[in-house]
């Protein structure tokens, strides 16, 4: 599977991450099946945060990796930060509290990469790169990133470290995908629009796409017609992204592929490096994402996948 660099990083990831949002210690044989399978295919990259399942992916994450011993074979990406019914976590006490207990949870006391789950633009970034800085420095986590922030406050961030001898943000993490959303899938998320894709190609800053295949959009089961699923019509039902559809399928056609899996090859192909969360409950699935990470488009497949020619 193809590998890429991240700054502050000792290992490569991985282009495609494991998302662990449903995992929990109650299901720990399916999460067994389902790593050892993502392992199987070439991955080593797990995803997960402080609230996913309300702790119990970091949980069941450490017992697999403790039962198994397979600390060494993945790399760690948690998430802390996210706004909680007191409002934004931005801040020195929520992060180091949150951090202490994700470690523990895991059964490791380090993280090789670590997010903010969200941003508050209220916080000076400065503040904000001195906190991550300590982590870095303790020995808690590698590189850091953020997800769902906006390009903006990362060049901000990054402008910062570099003037003020600091490590910046070496990735983000927003949704990228060829279907594009039309309105935030969750409160205060971000997806990747023309401005945000021109800066990373310019920076090369990676991307780890989540719902990187549109939340199911182009596996066949739904038409413009069936609008039984009202998040997904609500976020990407629109004339473009029908017609994008429409040229995944012409494509994967062509290629003798599934039209689902030119969708993850559309995040895969960028001009920059990339990286795709993904979601398979079982081997047909996972094989299906690996299948995806061989195929090779063209900068002119990309951007008539994305409606920018004709």
């Amino acid at each position: 599977m193809h590998k890429i660099k991240i700054a502050n990083l000792e290992k490569e990831a991985t282009s495609l991450m494991m998302g662990t949002d449903y995992f929990a210690p109650e299901i720990i044989d399916q999460v067994s099946d389902v790593l050892e399978n993502y392992i199987k295919i070439g991955g080593n990259i797990l995803d997960t945060a402080y609230v996913y399942a309300g702790g119990k992916s970091e949980e069941a994450i450490g017992m697999w990796m403790e039962e198994n011993n397979r600390r060494n074979d993945v790399i760690l990406l948690t998430k802390g930060g996210h706004p909680n019914t007191e409002g934004p976590q931005v801040n020195k006490q929520a992060i180091d509290e949150e951090l202490k207990i994700s470690l523990d949870r895991l059964r490791t006391d380090y993280v090789e990469l670590y997010a903010l789950h969200r941003d508050d633009p209220s916080v000076p970034v400065g503040e904000i790169l001195e906190i991550l800085n300590e982590h870095v420095e303790a020995g808690r986590i590698g590189a850091f990133g953020g997800s769902n922030w906006s390009f903006q406050r990362l060049q901000e961030a990054n402008d910062y470290a570099e003037k003020n001898n600091l490590i910046g943000f070496s990735f983000s993490s927003p949704n990228l995908s060829l279907a594009k959303a039309q309105e935030p899938y969750w409160p205060d998320c971000v997806s990747v629009d023309d401005s945000t894709l021109a800066w990373h190609e310019k920076t090369k800053l990676p991307i780890f796409s989540w719902s990187a295949q549109a939340r199911g959009f182009f596996t066949g089961r739904f038409t413009p017609e069936d609008k039984s699923d009202k998040d997904l019509v609500r976020v990407f039902y629109n004339d473009e992204n029908w017609e994008r559809y429409r040229r995944a399928e012409k494509l994967a056609n062509e290629k003798g592929v599934e039209t689902i899996q030119i969708s993850l090859a559309y995040v895969l192909n960028q001009s920059f490096p990339t990286a795709a969360i993904i979601g398979p409950r079982n081997e047909k699935e996972m094989l299906s994402c690996k299948a995806a990470t061989e195929i090779k488009l063209t900068e002119d497949e990309v951007k008539w996948l994305d409606l920018r020619t004709d």
